[in-house]
Order: structure tokens, then C-alpha cells, then sequence
């Protein structure tokens, strides 16, 4: 039985942090169960920081290392960079040709975005920032991925995807799936808000012991929890939303208790998110230290992948170009 394809990817606009370390997860574990392509879409990152590549070609190599320290394998998954694989930009360019303009302005993300990073300065008012919805479209159907996990803020995104590719069907022939999503997660930064590097309120997830530890103290919790003997509520506190992802279910019953009973306070609970983290993470850490020693070998993993992917993204093409009466 032929597996279904997934394809997802993250931007290297900075360090990878602890807010997609359940996507991560995922993805993991979706490289048994599917066909699975994974791109660090560095394109994309030009969207919001076109006017600062310098750091590019080190957070590529750092978001390669976090990847592949945790787990994905590069035998049972496909990993590369975008711009490894020119059939993006041409997939894009001729998608742009066909996509109405309102279509892009009504994506919610479109208009919320440009009004936070603006407030930081920032001249994003292009045609890159609001076609970034048709790059990612460009990104999944190029792989015909019938599958693409997504946190929720991008499922607009991905119904975008399925609207373009019914009216490619329309206009041409239906040549590519439309892809459902799989919902990932997204762990919220230190004070509550999504975590972003923007905000300053990220966990690296290459973070030692120390950092990660004054980065958990540093965390929200119960508002209305004032003093030691305040009874809190866990499902409002951003250190129990850790928890659950950490610890285990007796564990988290535990912490949960103790916070309405107020048995132990918002240090201690800290204290013992931070040293499950700790725990969890010291493999990973320990594998990717390892892997930082051998740039060579993160060099030749993404240029295996890259030709892996640019046979199949040649393929798509060649049918696109057919179905267009192009060349």
C-alpha cells in the first residue's frame, strides 16, 4: 500500500525555539506512518527579513541541527532547503498568474501581521509578505502532499491551498491533491503570548541547562495567584501548559492539585518543569553537540535531500507545464 505524502517546513528567521518542539514531535513520529518531506524554507524567511541575510547560511545549518539531533532521519524523510530547489519559485510565479488578489488580502494572518510587525518598524508592506500564503501553496502541491500538519493560525493558509488548487483544476486539469491538515500544537512563549523571537519571549530549544532553567523562572502563571497561599487555576497558567507536554499524567494530576490547593507554590512548580525539560531534552542536546562537530556531514544531508526533492519537484513541473501549454 502506497504511504500517503506529508510535506511541512519552518523558516530559519532565528533560533529554533521551544514553541514548535511539539511540531517537531510530530513530525517525528509522522516519518513512520507517511511519506514524508521536510523543508527549511528559507525563502519564506525573506518574507518578514528580507533586509538582514547575514545570519542566513548559519540559522539554515542550526535549524538543520536541531532537526536532525531530534530525531528526523534523512533516510525515511526527505530534508533540504527551499531555495535548493528552484521548481518552488517557478510553481509560485505561475501560481501568482491565476490567484485573484482578494484571495491574499482576506487570509486573517495577512492583515494582523503587517499591523504587529509594522508597530516594530519594520517595511513589509510587499508583494513577498502578501504572497507568502501562495508560496507555501507552491511548497505542498509541488510534492502533491495530501497531507500538511499546521498549527491553527495557518489553516487558512492551508484552505487557501485547496481553493488555488480547485481553480488550477478548473483552469487546466486537476493534477494535485487537495491537502488536509493535521493539527500541531504550538507551545506559547514564557509570557503567555505565541512564542516568537520578535516578542523576546522564546526558549531556545538548544538552550543548556542553566538558560533553559532562568528562561522556565521567568514564565506567567496564575494571575490571581498573588501569594504562596492562593489557590490557582493550572489551565490558565503557561508553566501547567509545560507540564502536560512534559510530565507525565500523574504528574501533571499532581501539579494540578497541588496549584488549587496551593500546597506548593509557582517556584517549585518551575523548578520541577524545569528539570523535566532538562531531562527530556539532554539527548537531543547531546546528539546535536555531536552533529555541530560535522558541518560537512549537515552539508551532505541537505544536498542528498535537496536532489531527492528536485527529482520529484521536475516531475510536477513537467506535468504543470504540459497541462499550461508551456515550453
Amino acid at each position: 500500500m502506497t504511504k500517503k505524502r506529508i510535506f511541512s517546513g519552518m523558516q530559519p528567521s532565528g533560533n529554533f525555539h521551544m514553541g514548535n518542539y511539539q511540531v517537531l514531535s510530530n513530525w517525528i513520529k509522522l516519518q513512520e506512518e507517511y511519506d514524508c518531506i521536510y523543508s527549511i524554507v528559507d525563502w519564506h524567511a525573506l518574507t518578514s527579513s528580507y533586509e538582514d541575510t547575514g545570519k542566513l547560511p548559519e540559522r539554515i545549518e542550526n535549524i538543520a541541527l536541531d532537526w536532525l539531533s531530534a530525531g528526523l532521519d534523512p533516510e525515511k524523510s526527505i530534508v533540504f532547503v527551499q531555495s535548493h530547489v528552484k521548481e518552488h519559485a517557478e510553481l509560485h510565479l505561475l501560481l501568482s498568474m491565476m490567484t485573484p488578489l482578494s484571495w491574499l488580502e482576506r487570509v486573517p494572518t495577512y492583515k494582523d501581521k503587517l499591523q504587529q510587525l509594522g508597530e516594530m518598524g519594520k517595511e513589509i508592506n510587499t508583494y513577498g509578505f502578501l504572497g507568502y500564503p501562495e508560496l507555501m501553496t507552491a511548497d505542498i502541491i509541488l510534492y502533491k502532499a495530501d497531507v500538511v500538519p499546521v498549527a491553527e493560525d495557518q489553516i487558512p493558509h492551508l484552505e487557501l491551498t485547496r481553493e488555488i488548487v480547485r481553480r488550477f483544476a478548473n483552469l487546466y486539469k486537476p493534477i494535485f491533491p487537495e491537502p488536509q491538515a493535521i493539527l500541531s500544537p504550538l507551545l506559547p512563549g514564557i509570557d503567555g503570548r505565541k512564542m516568537s523571537k520578535s516578542y523576546g519571549n522564546e526558549i531556545p530549544y538548544a538552550a543548556e541547562p542553566e538558560e533553559l532553567q532562568a528562561r522556565v523562572r521567568l514564565m506567567i502563571t496564575d494571575p490571581k495567584r498573588v501569594k504562596k497561599t492562593d489557590a490557582g487555576d493550572p489551565e490558565v497558567c503557561t508553566v501547567y501548559t509545560f507540564h502536560k507536554i512534559f510530565s507525565s499524567q500523574q504528574e501533571q494530576s499532581e501539579i494540578a492539585g497541588h496549584c488549587r490547593n496551593a500546597s506548593i507554590g509557582c517556584v517549585e512548580c518551575k523548578k520541577r518543569l524545569a528539570e523535566k525539560m532538562v531531562t527530556t531534552l539532554v539527548d537531543v542536546h547531546s546528539r546535536r553537540k555531536e552533529l555541530a562537530a560535522k558541518p560537512e556531514k549537515i552539508r551532505e544531508i541537505l544536498a542528498y535531500g535537496a536532489e531527492r526533492a528536485r527529482k520529484v519537484a521536475a516531475a510536477t513541473m513537467e506535468e504543470v507545464r504540459s497541462v499550461m501549454n508551456l515550453g
